[in-house]
């Protein structure tokens, strides 16, 4: 019982310990080489305007998206 239950925890770490590389997805350039992946560019956050200029949550009615 020791030595299957010994055997399933080491597989359990095995596992854990490469699944971030093995889910990574890979980036290639133009010749298929793999090359680093470019690093993702942080969302904005959205901001909104009422129709008077303030600035408003953008679930209030009127309130538009600013650039």
């Amino acid at each position: 019982m020791s030595k299957s239950l010994s055997i399933a925890v080491a597989l359990a770490i095995g596992l854990a310990a490469s699944s971030p590389s093995a889910f990574a997805a890979p980036c290639k350039d133009a010749k298929g080489k793999f090359t680093k992946c470019p690093a993702a560019a942080p969302a904005k956050p959205v901001k909104c305007k009422d129709a008077k200029g303030k600035f408003a949550k953008c679930s209030a009615p009127g309130a538009k998206p600013i650039p």
